[in-house]
């Protein structure tokens, strides 16, 4: 993962889950649709993206979630997240996988919208299509970016290894290290 990248993911990732609950003040349901694209090398591909949360995660289950992280990294988020409800589930092409948490945070335009899955969406890497799974690269990880004006942008991690720096900030490195982009993204009404 490139510095660039790993600051990046870690910012908005910190927003999301590792900063205090915000009581969302939108009603679930809502879906999110997008065009994932990804472009490395002369090789570039997208696919119709979505994200549907029914609920919006209470802060029991972000707390469970970061000392999770913190005492046993992905593995044990992982496991963590498994045991939770699901909150809705994002969609990539043809494959759908359960969120187990979805949170929301303010933003000086809108709001960061975050979700995690307890399993890889896809492992995007070299050897595409059968690009094989790695330890660790055990959830999925979403940030769309909803300001008020409509219209956004997010960023996916179909196969993510989540952890905290020396500052309790969440880490995301990516199983592809390549950016997935969610462009056209549309708050569904």
């Amino acid at each position: 993962m490139t510095p660039a990248r790993a600051f990046a993911s870690a910012a908005l990732a910190m927003i999301g889950i590792a900063a205090a609950a915000v009581v969302s003040t939108q009603p679930a349901p809502q879906t999110f649709t997008a065009t994932a694209s990804v472009k490395k090398g002369g090789v570039s591909a997208s696919a119709p993206f979505t994200v549907t949360i029914v609920r919006y995660s209470p802060e029991a289950d972000r707390e469970a979630v970061i000392a999770a992280v913190r005492h046993g990294g992905t593995t044990a988020a992982r496991l963590v997240l498994a045991r939770l409800g699901d909150a809705g589930f994002v969609q990539l092409g043809e494959r759908r996988v359960a969120v187990k948490f979805a949170a929301e945070r303010p933003t000086g335009s809108g709001r960061l919208v975050t979700v995690v899955t307890a399993e890889p969406v896809l492992f995007l890497g070299a050897g595409i299509p059968e690009a094989k799974p790695r330890d660790g690269f055990d959830v999925a990880v979403a940030m769309l970016d909803v300001p008020e004006a409509g219209g956004g942008v997010g960023e996916f991690v179909p196969a993510a290894r989540i952890g905290l720096d020396a500052h309790g900030a969440l880490l995301i490195e990516d199983y592809g290290a390549t950016v997935v982009w969610l462009g056209n993204l549309a708050h569904a009404r």
